[in-house]
């Protein structure tokens, strides 16, 4: 087994009732959570696209007020 693997899923339970049933359950997280983060981006981008083509009203100059108004060392 890849030592970087097993010593994440050591660090998770270094003693599974089944080792095979933690990397099934790993996998499956791991692929819901890729699938929502795809979701995510496709869902962003069409916004963007939206905002491009005029079909979602979008203020420019109130998002730049709003980033001028950011505290830089926190981001908000």
């Amino acid at each position: 087994m890849d030592p970087e693997l097993a010593a994440e899923l050591d660090a998770i339970d270094p003693q599974p009732p089944s080792k095979a049933r933690l990397i099934r359950d790993l996998a499956l997280r791991g692929a819901r959570e890729e699938r929502a983060e795809q979701q995510r981006y496709d869902e962003a981008l069409d916004h963007l696209r939206g905002i491009a083509n005029g079909e979602v009203d979008y203020d420019f100059e109130a998002a730049e007020r709003a980033l001028a108004d950011r505290d830089p060392s926190t981001g908000r």
